[in-house]
């Protein structure tokens, strides 16, 4: 299984982060299958920020519950990640994953203006 995250490296205070994970050697809806969105600040530890299961149920972290969207695109093989009104503090690796097992090498985010 190979999970790779895309998208923009840098985004502005405030706006949008959107990021993809493309999956190949499985499918995204493939029975008991999990998939997340993990993050390591630099220097910090990693952090689970939500899940999307292989019905289509999402699962956030309560703390980045208000600001997070997970969701899938079957066609593509693909779930996305959406965080909203970012600052600086959510400049980041960003890692998708199957339940943990399998990851992508990771995108870095850098919030910045």
């Amino acid at each position: 299984v190979q999970l790779q995250e895309s998208g923009p490296g840098l985004v502005k205070p405030s706006q949008t982060l959107s990021l993809s994970c493309t999956v190949s050697g499985a499918t995204i809806t493939a029975t008991y299958t999990g998939w997340s969105w993990i993050r390591q600040p630099p220097g910090k530890g990693l952090e689970w920020m939500g899940a999307i299961l292989w019905t289509g149920t999402t699962f956030y972290s309560p703390s980045l519950k208000s600001r997070t969207s997970i969701s899938r695109d079957t066609s593509k093989n693909q779930f996305t990640l959406q965080l909203s009104s970012v600052t600086p503090e959510d400049t980041a690796m960003y890692y998708c994953s199957l339940w943990g097992e399998f990851w992508g090498k990771g995108t870095l985010v850098t919030v910045s203006s």
